[in-house]
């Protein structure tokens, strides 16, 4: 429990006023008195031979943790080193797929690398800032969508209906908080999965783990799930779709509160709790 100096203050105050006593003589509360109430030794068990004097109950204790000691590594000053698009390779990865060409692997990589970003630095920015007032408390958090996106189920409305629910949701919080709420869409780019199991086993057979369209196939079959680098080309043309639909959705008047409020207001003509 961290000590502040309102709790400090009166004890000294009330240590400081102690008024005269008939045992005045004694000697004052000091720094080694204190430190004496954690002491190894029992004052209800007094040290009555050499013995125990010499191999007293935390002196194994003590010398354990002196002994121990040096035993860890002292922390090293470590200067980070400036961040680049290319830091990620010296860290250990545990979660990569492992692709058999390495020679289509890098071409897909090449041309990846030069296509234009999906979400700019601007962008960037200005959530960074808005996330630093929901670490003050001054704003709430809102991050949904789904656990893994699907190249099979791409297609506007469902764009659509997972960016109208972090709306619904987003002007309920907001409302009911008193605070602004930041909306942040898991989505436009969640196709990979991580595995705890490397191989997944059915009737016998033994696959690779299906880890996302990003990576490979879903179908249990040896073919889908070989990871295909060539996949990720097409994860960042959706990405990219999906974003470009989500800024339209935004900028272009759906996400304003008027519809929001009358969306909310159809749930309830629609359902039994407005019948009530």
């Amino acid at each position: 429990m961290a000590l502040t100096n309102s709790s400090i203050l009166p004890t000294n105050s009330i240590l400081q006023s102690q008024p005269s006593t008939p045992f005045s003589k004694a000697k004052p509360l000091s720094v080694l008195r204190i430190s004496a109430v954690h002491s190894s030794d029992s004052p209800k068990n007094p040290v009555v031979s050499d013995k125990s004097v010499k191999q007293p109950a935390t002196a194994p204790l003590a010398a354990t943790k002196s002994a121990t000691a040096p035993a860890t590594a002292p922390p090293k000053n470590v200067v980070p080193g400036k961040w680049t698009v290319d830091s990620w390779k010296s860290k250990k990865a545990l979660q990569l797929p492992e692709y058999p060409d390495q020679a289509e692997l890098e071409s897909v990589l090449k041309t990846l690398d030069a296509f234009p970003p999906i979400v700019f630095a601007g962008e960037a920015r200005s959530l960074e800032e808005k996330l630093g007032e929901a670490a003050m408390g001054n704003a709430f958090l809102l991050q949904g969508g789904d656990c893994a996106e699907s190249f099979k189920e791409f297609n506007a409305n469902n764009i659509r209906d997972t960016f109208r629910i972090l709306l619904q949701m987003g002007a309920v919080l907001m409302f009911g908080g008193q605070m602004p709420v930041i909306k942040v869409g898991r989505m436009a780019g969640q196709f990979a999965k991580p595995r705890s199991d490397p191989f997944e086993e059915k009737n016998g057979v033994k696959l690779p783990s299906y880890r996302g369209d990003n990576v490979n196939g879903d179908s249990f079959d040896e073919k889908s799930r070989i990871p295909d680098p060539q996949r990720m080309i097409r994860a960042y043309c959706q990405s990219a779709a999906t974003l470009n639909l989500l800024r339209a959705f935004a900028t272009g008047g759906y996400a304003a509160m008027q519809r929001v409020t009358q969306w909310n207001l159809d749930f309830t003509e629609h359902s039994e709790q407005g019948d009530r």
